[in-house]
Formats: C-alpha cells, structure tokens, sequence
C-alpha cells in the first residue's frame, strides 16, 4: 500500500511542477521590424509610398514593375520589380547557400525561431491585418480569421509535434530480414519554391515557409502580382527572426514579378508548391516535368454546402454566411454550391436573405463594414458574368447587399453578396470557381440526389455537410469526392494543423499542413541495417552462390514457400526441403552444350 502512495506523492508533485512551469513566461527574444513605410498616416506620395528592400544584385529590368494599389481605395501603394530569370536564379543561389549552414541547425534552433515569429505575430495583431486589408481588400476581423489564427495554429503545431514526425521512424522488417533493422529518415530537400496567391497575403508566405525552414530547408515565394506590397512587408518579420537566431536571412526570401519570374522559380529549386488556378497549376507541372522536381498543387474549388431538413437552421445560416461571404470574397475558396433539403429550402433561402440584405459593403479601413473590396477589378468582372449567365439561363435574385460610401474611382471593386435561386448545373455560376461571395441555392430531395449533385464538378477541394444526425451526416460526407470535409460547420479541418490540406481531381494533388504536407518537404529515405553488427550478416546460401547450382530454382522455390506460406504444415514441409538441401554437398551447375560439343569433338 506504501508503495502506492507513494507513487501517487511523486505524480501530484510532478504534475504541481509542471503547473508552475506553465506560469513562468519563456524567454522569448523580441524582433524588431521597420514598419515606417507602410504605415498609412495620409501623407504618401506616388513617389514615396512604396516599401523599398535592398536588392542583394543589383535590378536589370527598371522598366518592368509591379503596381501595387489598395483595392477599396485605388490609392497607390508603390511598385516592385518583376524579377527576371538571373535575378531570380541569384535569389535561389543565395537561399542554396544558406540552407546548407541551416541544415545543420538544431530542432531546438528552429523552435527558437518559431517562438519568436508567434511572438512578433501575437504582439503585431492590427499592424499585420492593416497591411491585408488595404492589399486586398477584406476586413480587419477576416484578415485576423483567415490569416493570423491559421497561421498561429500551424506555429504552435510545429512547436508541439514538428520534431517528432522529423525523427527516424522504425518500420518492421518482414519475414525475410529479420535479422536487419529499418527506418525512415527526414532530410531537407535543400531549396523550395513556392508560387501564392493573393487571397491571405500573410498566411501565404507563412505556410509554406514555416514547413519548409521547420525541416531544414531554404525557401523562396513568388508573392501575387496582386499582394506584392504586404508581401514584401511579411518577409522582413521571416528574415529578422532568422537574424534573431543566427541565421542567415536570405534562406526565406520573396520575390515579385510576372509569369516570367515565375517560371524562372520552377527551373531552380528543389521542389514547387502552387496555389492558384487550375490552368496555371497545369503549366507548373510542365514545366518541374523538365528538371522532375516533385509538385504540391491545390488549385481551384467549387465547395458544396450540404443542409438536411433535420438541422437548427439558425445555426446553418450562420456558418453559410461565413463560409460564403467573408470566406469566398476574400480568404480562401469558400462554399460555392448550397444544397439544401425541399423540406426546408423556402425557410432556408428567407432567413439567409434576410441576413444578406443586413450585410453592409465598403472601403474596410473607413467604417464598421461587414465585408470590403473585391482584390482585382478582374475578378469583380468575372463575378457578375457569373450572375449574369445564370439569370439568362432562368435563375433569379433574390436578395443583395447594400453599399456605404464607395470612394470614387474604386466603385468597380465593390460586389454585394448575393443570393441567387432557382439555378441548375447548366449555368457557369454551378460550374466554375467563382471566387466571390455568391450564395447559389438547390434544393435536394435524397440523400442519394445530394451526394450526386455535390460530385457533378470537376473540382474536389472541400465540403460541408449538416444535419441533426451526425452518422447521416458522414454517410453523406463520405461518399463525396473531396480533399477535405466538415461535419456540421465549415473549414475548421483548416484549423487543425496536424491534417493534411489538399484536393482531388482539377483541385490538385499533394497535401500542404499537417505530417504529410511536413514530410512532403523531406527527402525521405529507406534506411536498412544489420540487427546485430557484425555477428549476423546476411550471406547467400550455397545453392544461390555464383555459379548457381543445379537445384538453385528448387532450393528458392521452397525457400519462398517455408517463408510466406499459408498454411503452417506447407511452410514447415517445405523448410525441411531447404535445410535438406544446404546440408547436401552440391556442385556448381554445368553448361550441358559444352558438354555435349566437347562429346562430339571426342567422336
């Protein structure tokens, strides 16, 4: 009984030691960041208003530059230069570089350096989602959804579980080695190129950075045309905490420009991660064909959005509006097609318009706006040709947004939500990826007709599925051809960082986040070793030693049989063959038509 207590002394005081551990606040270093040029005190000039970062050689293409605009304002930013294939080599060489002095690095070295990035993040909450929005256009409070909890997940992911999914991994050995050991090992691939879009300027950079440095690897992103000003910016945060740590600050770099910088990025690196469009993931994968480089693509999605009649609607309203409007218009690729049960389809569509209309829209940076700017007058465009189709072919709306007060000049950047009945799969709005806060409504009458209806797409990113019954819920949800699914809400599988994010069929393929999107940094290699050095090693039996015997065949046919067997009297039968036959002094086999000629020639 003594025993026990004191076992269970030594636990209570172990887990009061741990608590007390818990209250003292870790030594973590502060990075300072020069923000001056980027913060908006109204008096910016075309002249003077741009971030500049010393080029490490110096630019050749003067003429070609990146604009960059605030997309609520169209006021101007400054510009960057669209790198050219040697300047973008030059970049690559210089990350090379400093990834072979990073490789040696520490694990607890680079949990350092993520300790001090969450720090600078948690600190620097307003100044990183100011930057966001006025590059892109969404709000505050989505910039702070979308980018910086995303991005704080995967930090403090990496910091609990990085280093054990980096480790050598045992693996058995089978029936035929039993006598070796086997492991997976982790190695940095050396240098990895990342093209991104604009839609989390912030998290962006950050995901695939944090990966990529966590396993020991030199990065270098080709931000969009469309966010190359907080870009710019959030790579100084990266290079001051590797200064920080001692690193050397080009291992993350980012670089600016068109199509031409991009493809200049795929020929020199080591592997390539595109988030983007499908038409432009396919010329990725193009052109890594030429130099074989591994590819992670995730590319468009058309997300269904699945409501069962058993549901709290209020509940589902809510999460559609967030899945649809905040999501959709300006952080990721959002739910785009709703499926909703014909029991409750008119109750549905009269909540959420009520809702929509409530929905105020304008400049985010200038008001208490429910939603802001569209990033591209392009993609403003491209939205309303969507609507447009879709009420040519018999849809209607029903319900919009209201506009405050638009700046002159920036009114094209603004697209209400909106809902939109009565569609089908004929119309481009149930098709392609609209990328915009449009709420397309169907109704459903089975279970059968919903996975059906949420399957008719080329894109296979993600789902939601709702319903009172959660096994209903995951019948349905597992039957559906998607990347990822949500149960009764939307995206939280983003959130949690240890699972793999990706798609199926024109979605892509390869995972980012979680083990598998850490280890798809690596160069994984099969390591096998002798059990018990030097004293068992593997030797070929005597039948099989050159020249081979001549009951070599037999001998390894029962060889094979006495190891995988079915049945335990076939195996031990043929075990007693193969020691029958190591025992008995056999001869090299002969070469009969030698025999057989040197028999003639004795005739």
């Amino acid at each position: 009984m003594a025993f026990w207590w004191t076992l269970l002394v030594i636990g209570f005081a172990y887990a009061i030691c741990r608590l007390l551990l818990m209250l003292i606040p870790p030594n973590v270093p502060s990075i300072e960041v020069d923000a001056s040029d980027v913060m908006d005190d109204g008096n910016q000039t075309q002249e003077n208003s741009y971030i500049y970062i010393p080029p490490r050689v110096r630019t050749q293409q003067q003429d070609k530059r990146v604009q960059c605009y605030e997309p609520a304002t169209m006021k101007y930013l400054g510009y960057f230069p669209a790198l050219s294939r040697d300047e973008v080599n030059d970049r690559v060489a210089s990350a090379r570089k400093a990834q072979k002095e990073w490789a040696k690095s520490s694990f607890k070295q680079r949990r350092l350096l993520l300790r001090i990035l969450l720090k600078y993040i948690i600190e620097h909450q307003e100044l990183i989602c100011e930057i966001s929005s006025r590059d892109t256009g969404k709000t505050i409070v989505d910039a702070n959804m979308g980018e910086i909890m995303a991005t704080c997940e995967k930090i403090t992911w990496l910091l609990s579980e990085g280093e054990k999914w980096l480790k050598p991994e045992s693996r058995s050995c089978g029936r035929a080695t039993l006598h070796k050991k086997a492991r997976v090992e982790f190695h940095p691939l050396g240098v990895i190129g990342a093209i991104v879009p604009w839609n989390y300027p912030f998290h962006n950079i950050f995901n695939p950075v944090l990966a990529a440095v966590f396993a020991g690897n030199g990065i270098v992103v080709k931000v969009s045309e469309h966010a190359s000003w907080s870009g710019c910016f959030y790579v100084r945060i990266i290079q001051a905490a590797l200064a920080a740590v001692g690193a050397p600050e080009s291992l993350v770099d980012v670089i600016t420009g068109f199509a031409e910088t991009g493809e200049a990025l795929v020929s020199s690196v080591d592997k390539m991660i595109f988030v983007g469009s499908t038409g432009v993931g396919r010329m990725i994968m193009k052109s890594a064909a030429e130099t074989l480089i591994p590819v992670t693509l995730e590319l468009g999605g058309k997300d269904a959005f699945i409501v069962c009649e058993d549901v709290d609607l209020d509940h589902v309203v809510n999460v559609a509006l967030r899945a649809s409007i905040t999501s959709s218009g300006h952080n990721c690729t959002g739910a785009e097609r709703f499926y909703v049960h014909k029991n409750i389809y008119s109750s549905f569509v009269d909540k959420i318009s009520e809702r929509v209309k409530a929905i105020t829209v304008g400049p985010p940076l200038a008001g208490k706006y429910d939603m802001g700017a569209i990033c591209t007058q392009e993609q403003s465009e491209k939205l309303q040709s969507l609507v447009n189709d879709a009420l040519d072919r018999g849809a209607k709306i029903v319900a919009r947004g209201t506009f405050g007060h638009l700046p002159e000049g920036a009114v094209d950047q603004y697209f209400p939500p909106t809902v939109i009945v009565d569609v089908n799969h004929t119309m481009k709005l149930m098709q392609e990826e609209a990328f915009g806060p449009i709420l397309p409504i169907m109704k459903f009458s089975t279970d059968d007709e919903a996975v059906r209806l949420a399957n008719d797409s080329r894109f296979g990113l993600g789902c939601s599925v709702f319903s009172g019954s959660q096994r209903r819920a995951k019948n349905i949800a597992s039957q559906i051809r998607s990347g990822s699914v949500a149960i009764n809400d939307f995206a939280t599988n983003y959130l949690c960082q240890s699972l793999p994010f990706g798609g199926v069929k024109e979605s892509g393929f390869g995972r980012f986040a979680g083990i598998e999107g850490l280890r798809a940094c690596c160069l994984v290699k099969a390591v096998v070793e002798d059990r018990w050095w030097p004293y068992i090693q593997t030797k070929h039996p005597k039948p099989l030693t050159y020249p081979v015997a001549d009951n070599a065949f037999e001998f390894q046919m029962s060889l094979v049989e006495a190891t995988y067997g079915l049945n335990i009297w076939d195996r031990l039968r043929a075990l007693v063959n193969v020691l029958k036959m190591l025992s008995e002094q056999n001869t090299p086999a002969k070469d009969n038509s030698a025999v057989d000629d040197g028999s003639k020639r004795a005739d």
